[in-house]
């Protein structure tokens, strides 16, 4: 399976903010979006950098509720790991869990086109092995 096959079933949208943006701006964005992970970007389809809950949680840790005010510019992971709509899921699972991390944007021609999620993943994959199962149980059904 590949990954273009996953955005093109879940959607390609985005959520991105500013570098200038405050980890408290972030922080209500995660929440209402519900989601766990934000490009950061200067153009829609350029990538700065990515923060995710685990950045913020980390920043906590170091600077207490003094992090709020801070820049994303100052938490966020500048050197993103991407990959493209036609990599396999498997080199994407290996990459995530090698990296441990739980998001990666999705990029063609150097222009960004989605992110994925290891929950995006995982629920691409146990419809998978429904629709494998059924297949089977509809075989075996008409074979007897």
């Amino acid at each position: 399976m590949l990954i273009g096959q996953i955005i093109a079933s879940k959607g390609a949208a985005v959520v991105t903010a500013s570098s200038d943006a405050t980890i408290a701006d972030v922080v209500r964005v995660l929440k209402d979006k519900r989601i766990g992970a934000i490009v950061i970007s200067s153009e829609d389809d350029q990538i700065d950098g990515i923060i995710s809950e685990r950045d913020i949680t980390r920043g906590l840790a170091d600077h207490g509720a003094a992090l709020l005010d801070k820049k994303v510019r100052e938490l966020m992971t500048s050197e993103v790991v991407t990959c493209g709509p036609d990599d396999g899921v498997e080199k994407l699972m290996q990459d995530m869990t090698s990296g441990r991390f739980r998001h990666m944007p999705v990029v063609q021609n150097g222009r960004l086109m989605g992110i994925i999620s290891i929950g995006d993943v995982v629920k691409h994959r146990l419809h998978e092995l429904e629709t494998e199962a059924h297949m089977l149980q509809d075989y075996i059904a008409g074979g007897a």
